[in-house]
């Protein structure tokens, strides 16, 4: 599949997936390890998209393991790993693992003996092109809070101390972005370098520690950071992944804003609104016109968040700014959109109902921190 130059990260690429977990086992855990991946594993085999799945153990230090598995296409892999199921299937592994690492990749090229795979015959199935992106990660986190401790919780989190920004030589935190919506709050993050490197060098800042125990009275979900496993689960039920991220071709204008858009889904629809809104974003981004200069679509379940960087205000072009642009993609949102949950129903084709839309889903910013030199 042919991807766009200005398209850096993409789980709608449309080609298989590799999975590579590495970890790191205490010592005498190997074969409760292995039992549990034993139970594991036949639950995983029946997940749809899941094509394979291997398990391996270092010859040269046995506490160092592997599992890599191969799926049809990053969507099924992103609703597996995101859901519930898959957070109560792991649970078994938890008190044998010491460390994890989990990569993620697009299979770009394949050669086997029978019949080795060129460019050409992998147009169908695979990336074609690689993606040239800035060595930036993004990731990002949500939770709910407790209704009625909304405004004490953006207290909280907007008054705290930045942490250091350098993590090491190759890693750096460049850009914490923070919203909420009603009680829900979404943090966004954008790392120069190792993403996992960076986002435990942030949670062993005494500052980034002490905003984390201020919050926990207010969490709807109660967690224990003191506790390995409670806050692995937290953690993990936390992630909003990024997937997609473009910008557009074009010299960054200086007057840039950023914006956070909640968009609920309907049961079920999370991932192809936010496949809808990552298309919408890449014609925009081919559009010299088109006011949204950057876009970063995170998704989890039914829960999508559009973060994009805009010039101008939200209202000077709210079809745009909604990534509506285009025929029909009004009546397409409105078909995945759960807008009873956002407070919005009826026609998204009115201009009383798009610019209704824009106001309930546009976020509330707590605080938006850049590195001296980002």
């Amino acid at each position: 599949m042919t991807i766009s130059g200005r398209i850096s990260q993409s789980a709608f690429d449309g080609s298989r997936l590799r999975v590579i977990l590495l970890l790191d086992l205490y010592e005498g855990a190997q074969q409760q390890f292995l039992d549990a991946y034993e139970h594991m594993r036949n639950q995983v085999a029946s997940v749809p998209g899941h094509l394979s799945d291997q398990l391996c153990q270092s010859i040269e230090n046995p506490s160092q393991w592997l599992i890599t598995s191969e799926w049809e296409s990053a969507p099924p892999f992103l609703a597996w790993v995101n859901s519930e199921e898959h957070v109560e299937t792991v649970r078994p592994m938890h008190s044998c693992v010491r460390d994890t690492r989990s990569m993620r990749y697009s299979i770009l090229r394949e050669t086997t003996p029978a019949q080795p795979l060129t460019p050409e015959s992998a147009r169908s199935a695979m990336q074609v092109e690689a993606r040239v992106g800035d060595g930036v990660a993004r990731h990002a986190l949500t939770f709910t809070v407790k209704p009625g401790s909304e405004s004490k919780v953006a207290e909280i989190l907007a008054g705290y101390k930045s942490p250091q920004a350098q993590v090491d030589d190759k890693t750096k935190l460049r850009r914490t972005s923070l919203f909420m919506h009603g009680n829900r709050v979404v943090r966004a993050v954008e790392v120069e370098g190792d993403l996992l490197a960076a986002l435990r060098h942030v949670a062993r800042q005494p500052e980034v520690r002490a905003v984390e125990e201020a919050i926990n009275p207010y969490l709807e979900q109660d967690r224990d950071l003191t506790d390995g496993d409670s806050a692995r689960v937290f953690f993990t039920r936390a992630a909003l992944p990024a997937v997609h991220h473009v910008v557009s071709g074009r010299k960054a204008p200086a007057d840039l804003r950023r914006h956070a858009l909640y968009y609920p889904a309907r049961a079920g629809c999370g991932m192809e609104l936010a496949r809808l809104l990552a298309h919408q974003d890449e014609a925009a981004a081919e559009d010299p016109k088109n006011p949204v200069y950057g876009s970063t679509v995170f998704q989890r379940d039914d829960i999508v968040v559009r973060l994009i960087d805009i010039t101008g205000e939200l209202d000077l072009d709210p079809v745009a700014s909604l990534g509506l642009k285009g025929r029909k993609k009004a009546a397409e949102l409105e078909r995945l959109l759960d807008g009873a949950a956002i407070g919005v129903e009826g026609s998204l084709e009115t201009e009383r109902n798009i610019n209704r839309l824009l106001s309930h889903a546009d976020m509330l910013p707590i605080t938006d921190r850049s590195a001296t030199d980002s």
